[in-house]
């Protein structure tokens, strides 16, 4: 009986160490992924620009293109 108990206990004490080994990769993925997105969203961050400016030539050049198309719209040629 005491071998059994024995073993029970070996094998729940590697499931353990498995599970938290998983969870550790998991976690370090999901940073990974984190960092990237923020990466992905905020470019003028990483290369020392400013957000705010960025997002306000981004304003200008969809305000420009809204003009673009409305001027199509009413047959106005540019």
């Amino acid at each position: 009986m005491s071998e059994q108990i024995l073993l029970a206990c070996v094998s729940l004490l590697g499931l353990i160490i498995l599970a938290a080994a998983a969870l550790k990769g998991w976690q370090g993925w999901l940073a990974l992924k984190e960092r990237e997105l923020e990466r992905r969203l905020s470019p003028a961050a990483s290369e020392g620009g400013s957000l705010e400016g960025m997002q306000r030539i981004e304003i200008a050049d969809l305000k420009e293109r809204i003009r673009k198309l409305e001027a199509i719209a009413s047959g106005v040629d540019l």
